[in-house]
């Protein structure tokens, strides 16, 4: 067992993440079809600006015109916490539980996103699941759209 482990152990390498000028409905899309729960928003030039949760977007999309708002618009008026990827996981966890937030955008030195670290993984290595889940899942991008449609038996919502 590692000593003092930091961030970059337990994140998601490869979270589903949108640009800052797409709309609430793509936002909400992607949210739907990855089944992640926390969305991070990368600016043009790949740096981190902020997070947008599932409860948050539901209540934006519930009061708003979705085909004129953006995703830059819900951003504007908040700080975006985020953490380095090698910090430790207690750090994180302390920022998480001070920020009563469930999901943090990990970054690099200059600010890129790098990853996602959220409760869900600190529960999951808790119960000794995550190596085994993070060998398993597929390695994502950045999507310019939509992700690939959910197979069989997926949750989400299909878009012909």
């Amino acid at each position: 067992m590692v000593e003092n482990p930091v961030v970059r152990s337990l994140m998601d390498t490869a979270p589903y993440s949108v640009g800052e000028d797409e709309t609430l409905l793509m936002d909400w899309e992607v949210l739907e079809r990855s089944g992640q729960r926390a969305l991070p928003v990368v600016r043009a030039d790949g740096c981190c600006a902020g997070v947008l949760d599932r409860a948050e977007l539901a209540v934006a999309c519930a009061v708003d015109v979705l085909s004129r708002r953006r995703v830059r618009d819900l951003l504007r008026s908040r700080r975006t916490v985020r953490i380095h990827l090698e910090e430790s996981l207690s750090h994180a966890a302390a920022v998480m539980t001070d920020e009563d937030t469930d999901a943090l955008p990990v970054t690099d030195e200059h600010g890129q996103l790098v990853g996602l670290l959220t409760s869900r993984d600190y529960v999951a290595a808790a119960a000794g699941l995550h190596h085994r889940a993070a060998a398993e899942r597929p390695a994502r991008v950045t999507l310019p759209g939509l992700p690939p449609h959910p197979g069989v038996g997926e949750r989400g919502i299909v878009i012909p």
